[in-house]
């Protein structure tokens, strides 16, 4: 519970640090309502509405609504999937007027010893050092390689879980070891012509727990003419930070990554995360108001893209030829692939360009699948609701191969097969290792 003193000082820390100007910028026309998650599965209640919470928010900082529990709840239970700001006619900029608000609640907010420390662990000891990263998911890969998971299973310890977590821990990919992980050289060369120098960001947990789609970017990247260089000293881009209330962490680690890469000559800087890839873009946005950072960032930004929309950049498909067996596939969006960096047509038309490949759109491919980072973690009811939603959606496709192009909604997707007891007859892949799949 809020006391009347934290709720004062979240209303002043609204009126002064939110941008009310973007605020003031909502109509309350109601054009976000059908593309919103949470509105359409509450039963469409207002409040967990895009315009719903601005409201909500321009309310705090007029200083007529407080920041009750209730109104944290309405914040906490938005995906961030952005779906809203591709239909909103006015432009305005949702996703940063939430994470504002999130920060300010999360700064003022008093919490539990657990939480705190969990908070610490995530934020701050994790997170933010790759090489604990690498550690720490090496124990996954011993859990998976040592028979424990198997004997964890067996003997019901999973049980003590959530549900969604004990089916979560049977889709997890298989971790590699740690010396296969530092073994990887960081520069590639071209094969063909050269076309251009890409820079991989590697990411966090693509760089160790998907670190095998990681190594299929590379492949592709090369196939299409790029010398490819993974820059030193980077890590995570931030996104679990900025979403979680933790901004000034996020601009911390946002610079160490701008400084990694502002050491190579790169024509392209490669994400093959969705989620990473709409927040790495906006560090522009994140350090504006640091003026020996804010050119730096926008020339970070300058190169950032997708790598499907590299590959077709490159003209990837005159020169490489794609076949897979007569399959039936469809594609889900990465929300903030789709939505932040408008890159959506691309990994349709690689998909369609692939021989024996009969691609087929799923109704509502847009829409949140409901991993949205750790939020089918922390809110898994929610999440859980929006996922079986989608996987009906999936059904009628008939497709044998989901992809798409973001670790998390991969393993929603994995997730909903489970819970769809479809495990044998559909598999979800991510696009990269989909084309590489294609090539060999």
């Amino acid at each position: 519970m809020m006391t009347a003193s934290v709720k004062k000082k979240i209303q002043k820390e609204f009126k002064e640090k939110m941008d009310y100007d973007e605020l003031l910028n909502c109509m309350r026309c109601g054009f976000c309502l059908p593309s919103c998650p949470t509105y359409i599965e509450t039963g469409r209640q207002e409040k967990y509405s895009p315009r719903g919470r601005i409201a909500l928010m321009k309310g705090v900082a007029d200083g007529i609504i407080e920041p009750d529990d209730d109104m944290a709840h309405s914040l906490d239970l938005c995906l961030g999937c952005r779906a809203c700001e591709p239909v909103c006619p006015s432009g305005v900029k949702y996703g940063r007027l939430l994470e504002d608000a999130r920060s300010i609640i999360q700064a003022n907010k008093k919490q539990s010893l657990p939480v705190k420390m969990l908070r610490k662990g995530i934020f701050e000891e994790l997170f933010p050092h790759q090489n604990r990263m690498e550690k720490a998911t090496s124990l996954l890969g011993f859990y998976q390689r040592s028979g424990l998971s198997k004997a964890a299973r067996k003997i019901g310890f999973m049980e003590l879980f959530p549900s969604s977590m004990a089916t979560m821990e049977k889709v997890l990919p298989e971790v590699p070891k740690r010396r296969e992980i530092k073994r990887r050289p960081r520069f590639f060369e071209h094969e063909g012509e050269k076309k251009a120098t890409a820079a991989l960001f590697a990411g966090c947990l693509m760089d160790t727990m998907f670190f095998s789609t990681n190594n299929a970017t590379i492949r592709l990247l090369q196939k299409a003419g790029c010398d490819v260089v993974i820059p030193e000293n980077q890590l995570c881009c931030g996104a679990l930070h900025g979403h979680g209330g933790e901004l000034e962490r996020a601009k911390q680690m946002a610079k160490q990554n701008i400084e990694a890469f502002e050491k190579e000559e790169a024509d392209y800087i490669v994400t093959n995360a969705g989620g990473c890839g709409a927040f790495l873009i906006e560090y522009d946005h994140l350090l504006k108001d640091e003026p020996e950072w804010a050119d730096r960032a926008k020339r970070f930004v300058s190169k950032l893209k997708d790598i499907s929309a590299v590959l077709m950049d490159l003209d990837f498909l005159k020169k490489n030829r794609l076949h897979l067996p007569e399959q039936t596939v469809t594609y889900q969006d990465s929300c903030h692939l789709r939505n932040v960096m408008q890159t959506f047509e691309e990994p349709r038309a690689l998909l369609k360009a692939i021989e024996g490949v009969h691609y087929e759109e799923m109704e509502g491919a847009n829409t949140c699948c409901g991993s949205a980072g750790i939020y089918n973690i922390v809110e898994p009811d929610m999440a859980m609701q929006i996922l079986d939603h989608k996987m009906e959606k999936v059904e009628k496709t008939h497709a044998r191969t989901i992809v798409t192009a973001n670790p998390g909604c991969l393993l929603e997707m994995k997730l909903g097969i489970e819970r769809a007891n479809k495990t044998g007859s559909v598999r979800a892949v991510h696009i990269a290792d989909l084309l590489l799949e294609a090539l060999d």
